[in-house]
């Protein structure tokens, strides 16, 4: 049996296919793929700490910040929720260097499909990470704006006609509508306002993720450890940010900073 013990962080992937997974937990690094029908056995140990500043805390917000640090941080401001809300030009941004390497720079408007089609933006040259969080199964980028604001804009506009969200238990449990992605771009050219039509672009490649599922649940049930800090389960997949156990679904990301023991019933190094 391999015990691994330390802070969680979001899950780790790299785009191939499927695509590949890994745990942080401390300083390890756990390639999860290859544990795919194994049992686990998740103990909570009791501490939260910030993934940020490292303090240790009773609760953490907003995936893992503490609370000076949730009300502080740029990358914590609204504005990263709702883009379409910037205050950089109010003189009021929580850090105006951060805003110009992460704000200030192209962003692309996208189409993705995951339980239905969904319209959402990300940091351009960052698109294949964000697809696979929200356990995507095709995308295309349609648009490049050059601010993130603008890109918010676009998307809210595109939002009236195309949903903004995910439906994660459809998600997970593979209930996905057919949708041609390039069809509904013809379509959304039709009624996005005039002052974006020149930041449109036509790509011609689909892009598609197929995930480590060796089955999916028939009914999804959220787990999590401020209500269970013991988890075990035979974990029957990976998608987005969610381990498929047999017993539910944890969430990795919505756990960072919780200080776990991580036990897996294979005895050989499973770290890479």
């Amino acid at each position: 049996m391999a015990t691994y013990q330390g802070y969680l962080s979001e899950l780790r992937h790299e785009p191939e296919a499927p695509v590949r997974y890994y745990l942080k937990v401390g300083e390890h690094r756990i390639a999860l793929n290859r544990l795919i029908g194994t049992e686990l056995r998740f103990s909570f140990l009791g501490e939260r700490a910030c993934c940020t500043c490292g303090r240790k805390v009773n609760k953490l917000y907003g995936g893992g910040y503490c609370y000076p640090c949730v009300t502080t941080l740029p990358e914590t401001d609204l504005c990263i929720v709702k883009p379409h809300e910037c205050h950089f030009d109010k003189g009021t941004c929580r850090d105006e260097e951060f805003a110009t390497t992460h704000c200030m720079i192209p962003h692309y408007v996208y189409l993705a499909l995951s339980s239905g089609i969904k319209v959402g933006l990300t940091r351009k040259n960052r698109e294949l990470t964000r697809w696979v969080d929200q356990g995507a199964i095709k995308a295309i980028p349609i648009a490049e704006l050059p601010t993130r604001k603008m890109a918010g804009e676009l998307e809210m506009a595109i939002a009236e006609h195309v949903a903004d969200k995910t439906d994660w238990r459809k998600m997970l449990r593979g209930v996905v509508e057919e949708v041609d992605l390039f069809e509904m771009r013809e379509k959304i050219k039709q009624v996005v306002p005039a002052e974006y039509q020149q930041y449109l672009f036509d790509v011609e490649e689909l892009y598609e993720f197929t995930y480590p599922i060796l089955e999916t649940l028939e009914k999804i049930k959220s787990i999590g450890f401020d209500k269970a800090p013991l988890v075990t389960g035979k974990l029957l997949g990976i998608k987005g940010q969610y381990l498929i156990l047999d017993c539910g679904v944890l969430n990795i990301k919505k756990h960072t900073g919780y200080k776990v023991e991580v036990e897996i019933t294979e005895a050989e190094e499973m770290t890479a």
